[in-house]
């Protein structure tokens, strides 16, 4: 259209006045718009909520729009969308994307990310608009946070933040996402490997174990955790329910019943939506009928001290590793056994590195891998790994002897080692 040329339009006056369904009046004006060649009917408002000052006010403006060849009625939708976003709260559309991940988390996952929005995030932003926010606000609480110590903490919540606002882009309600900003704002702390004793040391710390005189369960507890290697949430939240010793096989489940009033007790195994199996080996079946003897009137294997229906302390096991003399921060924590468990199975050269990290239960990065990997349990070879751990533990009782020393003078061992698992599956 011409500069200045005034667009053809049907603008009727605004004392015109239609009635519609439900005895309302609205001011309505009719357009021909000749800049994109469609007719159309601009709804002003209500009368009398809409005064006829206001309709005139509005007309004009309308006006004003096809002067500039825009469409009025493009013009209010797009206003509109701004008024809805104007509105949308950060925490409503948070809420949201919780509901719609917890389908995918387990339950205690899906509390602890709630808990940590609830903390940290609502009460700084949860009731402004999400469209209003900009990257200084989510600064904002990564590094309050950050200030607490609690760096782990802080990374989480920063993905909870980088997620929610990706997904109200796609959803159109943001234009701009201000947590891409937020890169590089927090690193993660340097990895810090837990102590774990050389196994030349393995005859010194099982001396130490068997001469402890402390309470039985507490070392028997210790001792368990060196042969079953398994995580101390695992362990400490165990249920005799969980165990077949007949089968000698312990099904650690991905979540447990919660324990009244005992922090992170429906924690099971950290391989989430899995079961994480753990052959028993016949030294193993022995502690645990040694256990159900202490523990007879408690559901969990390893009852605290006092209250038989709660479980013991996450710092007994290290706690009696430093009354025996060691540095749980230097020299070997209960964490540690894990690692001196998979240094002898690699050593040793007898299994598959597939098999060991499936019974260290560790998570495979190789998204195409862990799908192979997490279908092939390796649950025979698995067998063999765990009854050959707790023959070497035995073997190092009067002195060290290399994994490898152990696995291959003679090829008498393998046998040994299957004919043992085989009488245990048969007892």
């Amino acid at each position: 259209m011409p500069h200045g040329q005034n667009p053809r339009t049907r603008l009727q006056t605004v004392r015109r006045r239609r009635h519609v369904p439900f005895r309302q009046t609205q001011w309505r004006e009719d357009l021909a718009l000749e800049v994109s060649g469609k007719e159309g009917t601009l709804i002003i408002g209500n009368y009398p909520i809409v005064t006829l000052s206001v309709a005139r006010r509005k007309r004009d403006e309308a006006k004003a729009l096809l002067l500039d060849n825009l469409d009025p009625m493009e013009e209010k939708k797009k206003a509109k969308i701004v008024a809805q976003r104007a509105a949308l709260l950060f925490e409503t559309v948070a809420l949201e994307w919780h509901a719609d991940m917890s389908r995918r988390w387990t339950e205690g996952h899906a509390k602890t990310v709630m808990s940590r929005l609830r903390t940290h995030v609502f009460p700084l932003i949860g009731q402004r608009p999400i469209a209003e926010l900009d990257t200084h606000d989510l600064l904002e609480i990564t590094q309050r946070i950050k200030e607490r110590g609690t760096m782990d903490v802080a990374l989480r919540v920063q993905n909870y933040l980088s997620t929610i606002m990706r997904g109200a882009k796609r959803a159109r309600q943001i234009t701009m996402n201000p947590a891409l900003d937020l890169a590089g704002s927090l690193h993660a702390p340097r990895t810090v490997h837990r102590p774990a004793l050389s196994l030349n040391r393995l005859p010194e710390l099982l001396h130490l174990i068997d001469n402890y005189n402390g309470r039985e369960l507490t070392r028997l507890a210790v001792l368990l955790t060196l042969h079953v290697f398994v995580r101390s949430s695992e362990l400490r939240f165990a249920r005799w329910s969980e165990f077949d010793l007949q089968r000698a096989m312990w099904e650690i489940p991905d979540t447990r019943a919660p324990i009244e009033g005992v922090r992170n007790s429906t924690r099971g195994t950290k391989m989430n939506g899995d079961i994480q199996m753990v052959p028993l080996s016949p030294q193993v079946i022995e502690i645990l009928e040694r256990l159900r003897s202490l523990s007879r009137f408690s559901e969990l294997v390893l009852p605290g001290d006092h209250k038989y229906w709660k479980p013991m302390s996450e710092n007994t096991v290290n706690t009696m590793l430093r009354n025996v003399g060691y540095d749980t921060s230097k020299d070997v924590c209960g964490h540690g056994f894990r690692t001196m468990a998979c240094s002898a199975l690699l050593e040793s050269g007898l299994w598959t590195d597939a098999a060991i990290e499936r019974q260290m239960s560790h998570k495979e990065r190789n998204r195409v891998r862990a799908a192979y990997i997490h279908k092939a349990e390796f649950l025979e070879q698995r067998r063999l790994i765990m009854a050959w751990w707790s023959n070497y533990i035995d073997a190092n009782r009067h002195g060290h002897v290399t994994p490898h020393e152990f696995a291959h003078p003679v090829g008498d061992n393998i046998t040994a080692l299957q004919n043992s698992c085989g009488a245990s599956k048969r007892g």
